[in-house]
């Protein structure tokens, strides 16, 4: 049996015209946020254009033993477990020290009023949370690996979409 993120893929893949290149295979699937309103309301943000740029700490991708995205990487967006809602591929990495991120990132990342203040506060809890989870200390030089993306695909998924 297939799940939701998967049958949100093929659906994917058989929306891009014959003839036109298909993308490998997604990374992974994903939802943005602490909690699952969070991963609802982000990912709106993400289908509606708002939320271009996210950010993640590098020490995670190293404990967790995990490549670091790259440009072309496609990912599923899901608004909680095994509900797809829009695929997005990267289209620019840089590895920037927490306290070096620019006003524009804050901008691009979209949520709350889309300050340079607010983001902080948003991603200081991230931060702290991640570290915690992987036994080190948070600093405000934490390396956190910025992304910009674009959405390659929004279309809900189709109700009995088995292929």
């Amino acid at each position: 049996m297939s799940t939701n993120v998967e049958r949100y893929w093929n659906q994917y893949l058989s929306s891009i015209p014959r003839g036109q290149e298909q993308p490998g295979r997604y990374v992974e699937s994903f939802s943005f946020g602490f909690t699952a309103a969070d991963a609802l309301a982000i990912a709106q943000l993400v289908v509606n254009g708002t939320k271009t740029a996210t950010g993640s700490v590098l020490w995670s991708y190293e404990a967790d033993k995990k490549p670091l995205p790259s440009v072309g990487d496609t990912w599923i967006v899901t608004a909680g477990i095994d509900i797809p809602v829009c695929i997005i591929k990267t289209t620019e990495v840089r590895i920037i020290p927490f306290d070096e991120v620019t006003a524009d990132y804050a901008w691009d990342g979209g949520e709350e009023d889309r300050d340079l203040a607010s983001w902080r506060e948003i991603y200081w809890e991230y931060i702290e949370r991640e570290c915690q989870r992987i036994g080190l200390g948070p600093n405000s030089k934490a390396p956190l690996v910025m992304e910009r993306f674009r959405v390659v695909y929004a279309e809900p998924l189709r109700v009995g979409n088995e292929q």
